[in-house]
């Protein structure tokens, strides 16, 4: 098969002519139909994202992905051959303890689960992948979709874990901050298909956030944000017909804590603020207004792992539409080109890899 291969972070990527893997206890064995790709992937495997631990030595790069499965191991109770599936990259180990390890195959671990990531170093940019059954979810009843528009899972299954997180309920208002980004657009969209009453798409750039409106529809309101918190605040509660009651924070990379502020603070008595972006400085929390206001901050990396299935039944409900995402697929041997692509992907794009067999 060929694989996409890495020695290092910084080092020769190449595609690679490598044996099948073998089906081994607890895993499952798929034949790749599609790898959507994170914006950062090319960043990561240039070496510039030096805070990633990845696998030890070389390894199959590549994180979420569909496809069908080829063989399951041993202790593989109800997925069977010819089943497709959306494959996860976050893996937690099924030990019962308080800490399990946890990983996303293909890419990273905590330094305590360096261990787990050894034993289970390649993703999924490759004609085969093998996988822990705990990263495989069948997608059952989707058969209309190709798999190159369910690749379009991998942009929702992240904030649809902060909104779970969050318990975001059908009638509530939502406040999506950083609603411009791929994350933050899905959290918009994802808000809508989960029943809430109004969605509040909050940011810096206003024709990006009027395209989430656009798609979304009518319970999406936007707000472009200025810098000033109890501007934008109020400006939030207005767009909201009123406090919200729960904010979600994608915002990436920002190295000012105020949008985030704005949204804390756009917040009713009671509401929830969950945190699941990557802001480079720390967050100054009001101790007061937060106790007063009975406040929850929550955070959140990545999702549970029955967050696909529920993921899943609101797209067979028809509530959320995967065609509002846009796949620009490339074929395997074209990884460098799709890495530029996903860099400069608009929030409504997607670059998604086909292999060839």
């Amino acid at each position: 098969m060929k694989a996409w291969r890495l020695d290092r972070l910084g080092g020769r990527l190449a595609l690679e002519d490598r044996p099948p893997p073998e089906p081994r206890p607890g895993s499952v064995l798929v034949r790749v139909e599609a790898t959507s790709l994170v914006s950062y992937l090319g960043a990561y495997v240039a070496g510039r994202l030096p805070f990633y631990n990845p696998p030890p030595g070389p390894f199959t790069i590549g994180t979420n992905a569909v496809g069908r499965i080829e063989a399951v191991g041993a202790g593989v109770w109800r997925l069977r051959p010819g089943q497709r599936v959306v494959i996860s990259p976050h893996v937690v180990a099924r030990e019962n303890v308080d800490d399990p390890a946890q990983i996303l195959i293909g890419l990273t671990a905590p330094p305590d689960s360096s261990a787990m990531l050894a034993e289970w170093p390649d993703g999924t940019l490759a004609d085969l992948a093998l996988v822990p059954v705990e990263a495989a979810t069948p997608l059952v009843g989707l058969e209309a979709f190709e798999s190159t528009q369910l690749a379009a899972l991998s942009r929702f299954i992240v904030p649809y874990g902060g909104l779970l997180r969050g318990r975001l309920a059908a009638g509530e208002t939502l406040v999506v901050n950083g609603a411009a980004g791929a994350f933050g657009t899905a959290a918009a969209l994802l808000g809508v298909a989960m029943g809430a009453a109004r969605v509040v798409a909050a940011g810096r750039n206003p024709a990006a956030l009027a395209e989430v409106a656009r798609v979304a529809g009518s319970r999406v309101a936007t707000v472009t944000l200025t810098g000033d918190v109890a501007g934008d605040a109020k400006a939030i509660r207005e767009a909201g017909g009123g406090a919200a009651h729960i904010a979600f924070d994608m915002v990436g990379g920002a190295t000012d804590p105020r949008s985030t502020l704005a949204a804390l603070t756009s917040l009713r008595r009671g509401g929830r603020l969950v945190l699941m972006g990557s802001m480079t400085v720390d967050l100054p929390i009001p101790y007061t207004a937060v106790m007063l206001n009975d406040w929850e901050i929550l955070g959140q990396f990545m999702y549970p792992a029955r967050a696909y299935g529920r993921l899943l039944d609101l797209v067979r409900a028809g509530l959320l539409d995967l065609r509002a995402i846009t796949p620009r697929v490339f074929p395997l041997e074209a990884l460098p080109e799709a890495m530029e692509a996903a860099a400069a992907a608009g929030s409504l794009e997607i670059a998604v890899v086909r292999p060839s067999c």
